[in-house]
């Protein structure tokens, strides 16, 4: 599933297309995607103006002058594809021309200068939904989130009093949405190996100084991944068709086996199961 890297790459993908421009006709080419899509989406879609391009979570938020906020969850396998129509010039958009429509392009959403973006999800687990933008905070998907991780709230005291008192293992508690929203299996992983943290350490047993170096090392893992577009194992695509990168700078995810990345340390990378998801970590320089 994309993580908050990939979602925020997608997001400043469709900046440049999308804010200040109105959408002239929104199709639906089927009726739902993991849930059924709000009643008359198209109808409240086409003719709306795009105030505001967010993100919080996984989640991508497309404020309206309508009042109301498009949310965009690209599940497992969903991409969104920017291509120009012949009056359109937008960089990092596919040449001049649409490319021809797919078999699982649910979404099409037609904008007022010619450009197309497609929501694309070949497992259909994706989501959209419309939610009033002032009560946007209410929705059942976003009301309980944690802080962003690279948001002023997200910081060692926070993080320290999170994780207080907690008895499942470190791993577990930053994949808790609650705790900190937008984390996912492969940046917790490349994280602890930054702050030489165990995934198996208990959370609440974990010295103060010791999670106060998880801060600093879960911003700069996904700082680095946005620069680079975000991971593509699977099937995250940028909205321009290319692949992201940042998986070629793994030091622990996917290297089972591997010697470890870390200076000095002469350890190699093990794979354990945690809660039905690999797990990768250097046993010999994360305590």
């Amino acid at each position: 599933m994309p993580e908050l890297p990939e979602v925020e790459t997608v997001r400043r993908g469709l900046m440049p297309v999308m804010e200040g421009r109105a959408i002239t006709q929104a199709e639906l080419r089927r009726p739902d995607l993991r849930r059924p899509f709000p009643p008359d989406m198209a109808e409240r879609l086409t003719g709306a103006r795009v105030v505001r391009l967010g993100r919080r979570s996984k989640y991508i938020l497309v404020d309206l002058d309508t009042g109301e906020t498009l949310i965009v969850h690209l599940g497992m396998s969903g991409r969104m594809v920017v291509s120009t129509g012949a009056a359109a010039h937008v960089p990092g958009a596919f040449a001049l021309g649409h490319p021809p429509e797919e078999k699982h392009d649910h979404v099409i959403l037609h904008m007022e200068d010619g450009a197309r973006i497609v929501f694309n999800d070949a497992r259909r687990f994706g989501a959209m939904d419309l939610w009033p933008t002032e009560r946007i905070e209410t929705h059942w998907l976003l009301a309980e989130l944690g802080p962003e991780p690279l948001g002023n709230s997200f910081d060692e005291p926070y993080l320290i009093a999170r994780l207080r008192g907690r008895h499942m293992p470190v791993k577990a508690a930053l994949l808790d949405q609650r705790v900190v929203a937008g984390l996912g299996n492969i940046y917790v992983c490349e994280a602890l190996h930054r702050a030489g943290v165990s995934p198996r350490r208990k959370a609440g047993r974990i010295a103060p100084a010791r999670v106060g170096r998880l801060v600093p090392a879960i911003r700069n893992v996904l700082g680095e991944a946005i620069a680079a577009g975000g991971s593509t194992l699977r099937d995250h695509r940028r909205t321009d068709g290319e692949l992201g990168y940042f998986q070629h700078t793994f030091r622990v995810y996917g290297r089972e086996g591997a010697p470890c990345t870390a200076p000095g340390c002469t350890g190699r990378v093990r794979r354990i199961v945690q809660s039905g998801r690999s797990t990768f970590y250097c046993t010999a320089c994360q305590r």
